[in-house]
């Protein structure tokens, strides 16, 4: 029997980081923290590009643009939304999740989702870098690991 799993090694792989300018002050650490953690599991500078979309909503486009254009190993989506007084929050947390698992499983391109869906500014604020650590982080930790598994399994389905 054979395990297979991923590994955090960003090394001679291209990420996409796209981030909502939405609540700008919060997804700016969450941006921050993909680059800290792309660039430690070994990803070069130039490999790394940020794009930057209006808000949560407009994620799925941008990645599906991304994913078209076959440049990248792996992707990162990064937004907030924080809810508000009607249902607006409940329409864009949907789609917008919606739409990056449909860009994913579409193009096979692994997203790691870092788009935080939070009650208040202050769940947000302490998920991206607060107690409940860089969610940024997590999710380009997910696309690093995911896209090795992805080239592990393709390897794998070749032979």
């Amino acid at each position: 029997m054979q395990a297979i799993e991923g590994n955090l090694n960003a090394s001679g792989k291209r990420f996409a980081i796209v981030a909502a300018r939405f609540n700008s002050r919060v997804v700016e650490t969450l941006v921050e923290g993909a680059i800290s953690c792309l660039e430690r599991h070994g990803a070069a500078r130039e490999n790394l590009n940020v794009v930057r979309v209006p808000g949560a909503w407009e994620l799925p486009l941008a990645l599906e643009e991304l994913a078209v254009g076959g440049s990248v190993d792996a992707m990162v989506a990064l937004g907030v939304v924080i809810r508000g007084e009607t249902s607006h929050f409940d329409f864009i947390c949907s789609g917008c999740s919606q739409g990056v698992a449909r860009v994913t499983s579409k193009y096979r391109i692994p997203i790691g989702f870092g788009v935080l869906t939070c009650e208040t500014s202050a769940q947000a604020e302490a998920r991206a870098g607060g107690k409940a650590g860089n969610k940024g982080w997590e999710a380009a930790q997910a696309a690093i690991e995911m896209a090795d598994l992805a080239s592990q399994l393709r390897t794998l389905t070749d032979s």
